[in-house]
């Protein structure tokens, strides 16, 4: 699925992995988050994504021209999940509107894991 910005000159079309990645970067450099988790398994194990994968650990969908994103996080233990959670979203919130240009109206933060740093 892409999305389209229409202006006077033309069109911009813009992926839905290429919001994904952007999503993903964001979130993954935000203070507590310990990297991308994919969607949680039947089996319920939950992994650590590499860089490159980033984006499967996130999930767009577009409503009434606006992004609802959804990303699945493995955070770091000890930290504020109010906080890191608040963080996180306005990070990725601002990264993906200032990038593509689109509106951002939901950013919804699932916690898949809590991993202990050695």
């Amino acid at each position: 699925m892409d999305t389209k910005i229409m202006n006077e000159i033309g069109s911009i079309s813009i992926n839905e992995e290429v919001i994904a990645m952007i999503a993903g970067a964001a979130a993954n450099e935000a203070y507590g988050i310990v990297g991308m988790a994919a969607q949680t398994t039947k089996n319920g194990i939950t992994s650590i994504l590499r860089i490159e994968n980033l984006s499967k650990g996130v999930k767009v969908s577009l409503e009434n021209d606006e992004i609802i994103i959804d990303l699945y996080v493995i955070i770091q233990f000890g930290t504020k999940i109010s906080v890191v959670a608040k963080n996180t979203i306005d990070k990725v919130k601002y990264n993906v509107e200032t990038q593509t240009g689109l509106k951002v109206s939901k950013v919804n933060l699932n916690i898949e894991g809590i991993k202990v740093q050695s």
